[in-house]
């Protein structure tokens, strides 16, 4: 008997807006058609979906678990997934993509530093949530989708709190589901998804030191099989994956406040000052000097917009 094809898994990249890091996928372009996929897909951030139209069925984790119109999906970044139609129908989907401790990092105590549920107890059919038993879950999100789409005058702040009583009812569903399970999921399909730990372990320490042995002992790997595998995956090495996350700190470091770049440099993982430059040259395509320059630059014109169009002064 021939053996059974292992799924492909692509990475998916979105970069976040920097005035506003929640990212709105919407319209008619997000129609997803009923040709299923032979590769799964994720993301490096956390994503909402929700099915406007139609039904299908969404493959979690080795699982196939329906959907239909009105409901709201929850799935953790770096967990593999893909989405088809049912035959003849092309559902409608609006996505909400962001990075939770990032986002709320403010709001939430200390103790929750780590609050993004963590992959391997996430079970499949628990990801997605219909209308007609999480009633408030389907409001929030597509309360939020509404603002993001009218930017009305504050329409940032209101999305965040829409989006901080959204999430944090999507982490009390999640730990009632954990609980009443009695147990967390192991990798169930580890095999497929081998880098998992890796890529976890780079987005919660990316500034402290690490070697590939040290990534590809937490995936239990021999080091030459891991790098094959991250590449396969990744579509880049384990170094540059974990460069290009420290680069995207730094730039939100860079926007946000009046630190050093030197600092910087130092707070994202880089040693030197002269290889942080030059990887973030190579990486943005200009140093950070100017880099920062022209993002705060662009914030600020968005902040006078703002006042201008609500009447401050």
């Amino acid at each position: 008997m021939p053996r059974a094809k292992k799924p492909v898994i692509e990475y998916r990249r979105y970069s976040l807006p920097l005035h506003f890091p929640v990212l709105l996928l919407s319209g008619e372009r997000w129609r997803i058609s009923d040709i299923k996929s032979e590769h799964l897909h994720f993301h490096n951030h956390l994503e909402i979906g929700i099915c406007h139209s139609d039904s299908g069925v969404m493959e979690i984790k080795g699982e196939a678990v329906p959907f239909a119109a009105g409901d709201v999906t929850f799935l953790p970044r770096y967990l593999p997934h893909t989405t088809y139609s049912s035959p003849g129908e092309a559902s409608l989907w609006s996505y909400l993509f962001f990075s939770p401790e990032d986002l709320f990092q403010h709001s939430f105590k200390s103790a929750y530093s780590h609050f993004e549920p963590n992959l391997w107890s996430v079970q499949g059919n628990s990801c997605i949530l219909s209308r007609e038993r999480y009633p408030l879950v389907y409001t929030l999100a597509t309360s939020i989708v509404l603002e993001l789409q009218q930017q009305r005058p504050y329409y940032q702040e209101s999305a965040y709190g829409l989006l901080l009583s959204l999430y944090i009812e999507l982490l009390r569903i999640h730990s009632t589901q954990e609980a009443l399970s009695g147990q967390e999921a192991g990798p169930t399909f580890l095999g497929d998804f081998a880098i998992a730990p890796a890529l976890e372990y780079i987005t919660r320490n990316y500034m402290a030191p690490m070697t590939i042995d040290d990534l590809a002992g937490l995936c239990h790997l021999s080091t030459t099989h891991f790098r094959r595998k991250f590449h396969d995956t990744m579509g880049t090495a384990p170094l540059d994956f974990l460069n290009s996350t420290r680069i995207e700190e730094a730039c939100k470091q860079l926007k946000s406040t009046e630190q050093s770049i030197l600092a910087i440099s130092e707070k994202v993982g880089f040693h030197s000052i002269s290889s942080f430059n030059r990887c973030f040259s190579r990486l943005m395509g200009v140093p950070p000097k100017e880099w920062r320059r022209s993002a705060q630059a662009e914030a600020q014109s968005a902040k006078a917009s703002i006042q201008e169009f609500t009447g401050w002064v």
